[in-house]
């Protein structure tokens, strides 16, 4: 008899624990879930190319132009969201922006506890022609409150103002990387390995946004 009452106190705690497991679990997600639309990176809208400096000006200027007339487009034929599924921990999204039929734009973005990623991929003539990679790294994990700063003996809480952000601006011409310049770089050209390297990542995700597109 008393085995079976150990038993079934067991039984009780430990359905307790998962039932308080489980709502600890449903609460970070939408706590996640609201601090992730609240929390975006903002997208590019009328905006300029900044130019760093004078390399490559004029074979970049159809790029930056097109990048102008893009980002400045107020309202879209259409517009379609996916969800981005195993590329990161707290999931993501692909936005695909179409006009009169063409495909002009693509937005995925990837969040994670400790930071997010906006990519944004501008098509010229129907291929990849800027690819606009913005990165930022948060100052303490996302769910890092001031009871955990305090609990820790630490000077701050999560703040999405205190990221560290890095941008990178990478042009195509006939699909082909023909330049990058990323915002923690001292601007010199890149090597032709890194270049090489930097084509067939975002190639290869460019590629991936269109099966995801055209997945129904």
């Amino acid at each position: 008899m008393k085995t079976y009452f150990f038993y079934t106190l067991f039984i009780l705690i430990a359905s307790v624990s998962l039932s308080h497991a489980e709502t600890y679990t449903k609460d970070k997600e939408k706590l996640f879930s609201i601090q992730s639309d609240t929390l975006k990176i903002k997208e590019s809208f009328n905006q300029d190319d900044t130019s760093v400096n004078e390399f490559l000006t004029d074979r970049l200027k159809p790029i930056r132009s097109n990048f102008k007339r893009i980002n400045s487009i107020k309202k879209w034929s259409s517009i379609k969201k996916k969800d981005i599924e195993g590329e990161s921990a707290e999931g993501g999204e692909a936005v695909f922006y179409e006009q009169k039929g063409r495909l002009e734009k693509i937005t995925a973005r990837l969040y994670g506890e400790m930071g997010q990623v906006l990519t944004e991929y501008y098509l010229l003539n129907g291929k990849l022609s800027f690819v606009f990679e913005k990165i930022y790294t948060y100052n303490r994990p996302m769910f890092y409150d001031t009871k955990a700063m305090k609990e820790n003996n630490d000077t701050e809480a999560f703040d999405f103002e205190k990221s560290e952000i890095e941008e990178n601006r990478n042009y195509f011409e006939k699909g082909k990387l023909l330049h990058a310049i990323n915002s923690l770089d001292c601007g010199a050209p890149f090597s032709s390995d890194y270049i090489t390297e930097e084509q067939k990542r975002f190639s290869e995700s460019f590629q991936k946004l269109l099966k995801l597109k055209n997945e129904k």
